[in-house]
């Protein structure tokens, strides 16, 4: 049977604190990429960007309300695909190069993941997985350990967590709790195994956040969760659990919960 074209690709949460999850509804759950928009005084952010198969500033209402400074936590194409949808864009100078001139090898889109599962929906007539790409972002400004991003009423401290890619970075709010992560910790089974991913890193990364006084980790995928399920996570892929190996066999299992 042949997918519909949805009309309404993007759908918004409100999560509290000035905070929104935005999600392209049609992306199977076990791919999407949470879109987080927090609303500032002076400029707003968004961490992660999705796939890029429509328009975030066009589409999401709520993006044309102030100035918006776009944050890419990594440069996989799931978290940095609609990037290129801003004008004022950062990350971290070590994956730039990366998505100023991405390939489906170097934004790890060919590893199984962009396959015809991964849509419910098609977000444009003549849309086929195959053909799926992400367009070129070069970076506007970079981020980096310690760097502060100040929205007029609230402030954010960029941390370098590296080990699931060489530039993945994370937000924090001191005066919230609130922690952005990418995908240096979500609750599911983490990815370590990339081409430019290193376990070890990694591990390091995850040590620095049990010292944190985090009240909600706001992951680049699946749901939210406070310092004690963090602590869980962390203890568990510790121990040599909560590791994603192969892809094709754990997506026909995400796939039969459906």
């Amino acid at each position: 049977m042949a997918l519909m074209i949805a009309k309404d690709w993007f759908e918004v949460r409100p999560m509290g604190d000035g905070v929104s999850l935005i999600r392209e509804k049609y992306v199977a759950h076990w791919l999407r990429c949470n879109i987080w928009h927090i609303k500032g005084r002076d400029r707003d952010l968004v961490i992660d960007t999705g796939m890029g198969l429509r328009s975030l500033t066009e589409e999401v209402a709520l993006l044309a309300e102030r100035p918006v400074t776009a944050i890419m936590t990594h440069s996989h194409f799931d978290h940095a695909g609609g990037l290129h949808d801003f004008c004022d864009r950062c990350g971290h100078k070590s994956e730039a190069a990366i998505i100023a001139q991405p390939t489906a090898t170097n934004t790890v889109a060919d590893i199984g993941y962009v396959r015809a599962d991964t849509f419910i929906a098609l977000p444009y007539a003549g849309f086929s997985h195959q053909t799926y790409t992400v367009r070129s972002a070069a970076l506007t400004g970079y981020l980096d350990e310690g760097d502060v991003i100040d929205l007029g009423d609230r402030v954010f401290q960029v941390f370098h967590l590296p080990g699931h890619s060489p530039g993945s970075i994370a937000l924090f709010e001191k005066t919230t709790g609130l922690f952005f992560s990418g995908d240096v910790i979500y609750d599911g089974a983490l990815i370590d195994n990339l081409y430019h991913s290193q376990a070890e890193v990694l591990r390091v990364s995850h040590g620095r956040l049990r010292d944190l006084a985090i009240t909600t980790v706001h992951a680049g995928h699946f749901s939210s969760f406070g310092y004690e399920k963090m602590i869980k996570l962390l203890d568990e892929y510790q121990s040599g659990g909560l590791r994603l190996q192969e892809a094709s066999s754990w997506i026909a299992q995400e796939i039969q919960k459906d």
